[in-house]
């Protein structure tokens, strides 16, 4: 099911101009927690929110070492 869903959004970026692709991805994850909020709750959408956001600051800490200073 995952790979229907990323080929879905995979679709959607190519179509859309490069400056709107940003804020389809925000609005797609808002209405992602949106949903998982509905159906599972907000301690599961918290969670999952929290689990996105740690991810991004690891990559970010990630990307950092491997730039040359």
């Amino acid at each position: 099911m995952s790979a229907a869903i990323s080929d879905v959004v995979a679709s959607a970026l190519r179509t859309l101009p490069p400056e709107t692709r940003g804020r389809f991805l925000r609005d797609l994850m808002a209405t992602a927690a949106a949903g998982l909020t509905a159906l599972e709750g907000e301690r599961a959408c918290g969670e999952a929110v929290y689990r996105l956001a740690d991810a991004v600051v690891g990559a970010g800490r990630s990307e950092a070492k491997r730039r040359p200073r």
